[in-house]
């Protein structure tokens, strides 16, 4: 079986502000699958904000449509591709309403400042549509999943899709950090990321396509394999 491993992202457009800003707070540029220098926060020493965005850097700039899943036939991933291809030109492009930065339980992220219907649909097709091409989750996946504690709800979403926070369950998000249990010290991180993100916050965002990641191996870190463009507006 292919360890490849593959999900439907959003990613910002590519050269904006956001890909910009985001990746380089990451640290890596998941388009050039490039290494970035990280800007210096007062208050956090290098290694430790190089330390704390180790998860978020692996998986590149994203927010998730359709989770990580390894594909049901082996590593032929055309059908995939033809399929996330189908679902794009069908759908029309739209804006985000903004973003904030936020916590999201231990981790910081930017989220939405409002609701967007068109978003939820296009979430729901790239949950729903491709799922006979993914590979069902393993009995390590479903128990690391369960491990965290889940609503009956979300362990039927885990059953019918592979993952627990998807469809009604989503929060849509671009997560920049890890866990930081510290409350002092997320706190400490999240005042030196405003401003780096000020450019960017409370503005809307184009969602022109939507992106396939792709992972070779559990050791190697995501990147966007193709960007499939949205129908245009008007």
């Amino acid at each position: 079986m292919s360890e490849a491993r593959y999900a439907i992202y959003f990613a910002p457009e590519a050269n904006s502000a956001l890909e910009r800003i985001g990746s380089e707070i990451l640290g890596r540029h998941a388009g050039a699958k490039a290494e970035l220098a990280q800007p210096r926060l007062p208050g956090i020493a290098p290694e430790r904000f190089r330390e704390l965005t180790a998860a978020p850097r692996h998986y590149g700039l994203h927010a998730t449509l359709k989770p990580p899943f390894f594909l049901a036939e082996h590593d032929d991933e055309t059908p995939l591709l033809e399929n996330v291809e189908h679902i794009a030109a069908r759908m029309r492009a739209f804006d985000l309403p903004g973003l904030e930065l936020a916590g999201l339980g231990s981790f910081l992220a930017l989220t939405l400042t409002a609701p967007c219907p068109e978003l939820e649909d296009l979430a729901r097709i790239c949950v729903t549509v491709p799922d006979p091409l993914r590979r069902p989750a393993g009995p390590e996946e479903l128990a690391r999943r369960r491990a965290k504690g889940l609503t009956p709800n979300q362990e039927r979403l885990l059953g019918l899709w592979g993952y627990p926070y998807v469809l009604e369950e989503m929060r849509f998000h671009l997560t920049l950090t890890g866990s930081i249990h510290d409350p002092e010290e997320r706190e400490r991180l999240r005042a030196g990321l405003a401003p780096l993100l000020a450019p960017v916050l409370r503005k809307p965002v184009p969602v022109r396509d939507i992106c396939v990641f792709r992972q070779t191996c559990r050791e190697e870190p995501f990147g966007i394999f193709r960007r499939f463009p949205l129908q245009l507006q008007g």
